[in-house]
């Protein structure tokens, strides 16, 4: 069997850029085909490499924020660099998260 676009993945978190909320060794699940809003936690591509961050969207503008302000905020160039949005972390719905906006 073969992984289908559509279905969900799930990743390690490394490193401390999403700090407080998602710790390094967390389990995040992404959802290719959810629903992005400004805010979303998502998986995007930037300079060619996948990345983890919050979704900040300012006058058409696209940010990837980190929730550790030790790492800069990146911009993308729109809604064609996010790959999913994080559903899950560790057992735990992100309909509870935290919001850092």
């Amino acid at each position: 069997m073969s992984c289908d676009h559509s279905d969900p993945l799930a990743l390690q978190v490394l490193g401390d850029s999403m700090t407080p909320e998602f710790e390094e060794g967390h389990v995040i699940v992404i959802e290719p085909d959810g629903v992005v809003n400004n805010g979303s936690y998502v998986l995007a591509k930037h300079e060619g490499e996948f990345i983890f961050r919050q979704l900040e969207i300012e006058d058409e503008r696209y940010f990837l924020k980190p929730l550790n302000n030790h790492y800069p905020v990146l911009e993308i160039s729109g809604m064609e660099d996010i790959h999913g949005v994080i559903t899950q972390q560790t057992g735990r719905r992100r309909k509870d998260r935290k919001h850092y906006i």
